[in-house]
């Protein structure tokens, strides 16, 4: 049975299949809504629910609390409509989707950018090539059914017509499916399939409120292109970049970072290091990277922050900042949740 999902204030109307969430549907229709894994893990894509009924599939606690859902908060990647519904997210703006494909990809270079990071490049069909915003992702189609989600490192902008390749920083992790052969037996022009764009990290360029960027490790990638587009736009408005790693081997493009800012005097770099060694010879900042945001700026109101990384810094962001002043519809994410972090749902 089809119901009408209505998403308000923006008024935006589609309608679900039978057993479909109503993310799945918003995806595929065009819909604008809010996300990140698609699997009740990381509470990207939680809505108020305003009327009507719906299933909750499992999720984890974390995604979303009992509180939240007495208070009528739902998480649409695991609602499917028992009937119409109406929702709210502010996120939901106008049709602004680009089209999802799917299509081949040739691996043109690998390259190290640090022990446990590879920048993978990925040439596009040169006809229809794929349209994102900056901040999007792509997910591989493995063999077995799998996927596997990676966001862009370069802004649209940067794609060259004849020759049209994405950038992704693809982080190792051990005995991982796909990251062991990315590491290991991956070559130069093999080909893979993937799918996108998908997410709905992207700027949002209808204000003009000072913004922070907060990345954890490979969490820097879409960072990066939301960089390039504003310097490509010529967006102006105080930024104030925070970059997190354990150690400073793993902020693996600071040499970019700090190059960009001759370029970008309205952006800032704090660069923030948990775990430094003797070693490392480390005098910058140190601590918890999403803290040092608070410890500059203790009141967020009038802000918007765009939190990318670690579903660990995404979650302690989000609450730490919503007491701070910060409006629940200015914290934009996307928490990198990796397949243990979906099997705990």
């Amino acid at each position: 049975m089809s119901f009408q999902i209505v998403v308000q204030p923006s008024g935006r109307v589609f309608a679900t299949d039978a057993e479909e969430s109503i993310l799945a549907a918003g995806i595929r229709q065009g819909i604008g809504l809010p996300y990140g894994c698609k699997d009740g893990a990381c509470g990207s894509c939680k809505c108020k629910k305003i009327s009507g009924e719906v299933h909750l599939a499992d999720y984890q606690a974390k995604a979303l609390s009992e509180e939240e859902r007495d208070q009528g908060m739902i998480l649409t990647c695991r609602a499917t409509p028992l009937s119409d519904v109406v929702l709210e997210s502010r996120q939901v703006v106008d049709a602004d989707a680009f089209p999802i494909k799917k299509m081949p990809v040739r691996v043109l270079s690998l390259e190290k950018l640090s022990h446990d990071v590879m920048h993978v490049q990925l040439q596009l069909p040169a006809t229809e090539p794929m349209r994102y915003h900056a901040g999007q992702y792509v997910e591989f189609l493995l063999r077995d059914g799998s996927r596997r989600a990676y966001s862009m490192a370069n802004a649209p902008h940067t794609l060259a017509p004849a020759q049209p390749a994405v950038s992704l920083h693809i982080r190792h992790m051990p005995g991982g499916k796909f990251t062991d052969h990315v590491f290991g037996a991956m070559k130069e022009k093999e080909i893979q399939r993937v799918e996108g764009p998908f997410g709905s990290f992207f700027l949002r360029e209808d204000s003009d409120s000072p913004m922070v960027f907060l990345a954890s490790g490979t969490g820097f990638a879409p960072i990066k292109a939301l960089i390039e587009h504003m310097q490509h736009q010529g967006i102006t408005r105080p930024t104030r970049l925070y970059w997190g790693g354990r150690r400073p081997s793993d902020l693996y493009m600071n040499d970019w970072v700090m190059a960009q800012l001759a370029h970008m005097p309205h952006l800032q770099y704090i660069p923030v290091v948990s775990d430094a060694l003797p070693e490392d010879h480390w005098t910058g900042r140190t601590g918890f990277v999403h803290q040092a945001v608070l410890q500059d700026t203790p009141s967020l109101a009038g802000h918007q922050v765009y939190a990318c990384g670690a579903p660990i810094v995404v979650d302690s962001a989000r609450r730490d900042y919503l007491t701070h002043g910060l409006a629940e519809d200015d914290f934009f994410a996307d928490s990198f949740t990796s397949e243990a972090d979906k099997a705990q749902a």
